[in-house]
Formats: structure tokens, C-alpha cells, sequence
């Protein structure tokens, strides 16, 4: 997760006021993606077995690992 500007190549999506860009491809894939914000950070959930198990401690270098 990272903050953007849309792309033609992105759908745009808009949840209680806040706004998403999800490449078009990678939705497809994914079907549905569930962010949950718990206090700590934040959580995804899709359809996309990542390989990552358990919690990501966290994001940098465009990796995640």
C-alpha cells in the first residue's frame, strides 16, 4: 500500500470519503481486497495468496517481507 495518483491503468475507488487507486490488473486477480486499520496499521486481506503468513512487520523498497 502507497500513496498515488491515478493512472488510466487504475480504477478509482471511493470508501466513506476516503479514496482508493488500484491498478486495474491487479484487482482482477484480487477480486476483492478488505483494509482493516487496527490501531497499529494496517491489515489487507484479498484472493491474492501472497506468501507472507501471519503479520507483515512491514513495507519499504517497494518489498514486503
Amino acid at each position: 500500500m502507497a500513496l498515488d495518483e491515478p493512472k488510466d491503468s487504475d480504477d478509482l475507488f471511493d470508501v466513506k470519503g476516503l479514496k482508493f487507486v488500484v491498478d486495474k490488473e491487479f484487482m482482477e486477480k484480487a477480486q476483492q481486497i478488505n483494509i482493516d486499520f487496527n490501531g497499529m496499521g494496517f491489515s489487507l486481506d484479498s484472493g491474492i495468496d501472497l506468501g507472507q503468513g501471519g503479520n507483515c512487520g512491514g513495507c519499504s523498497g517497494g518489498s514486503c517481507g
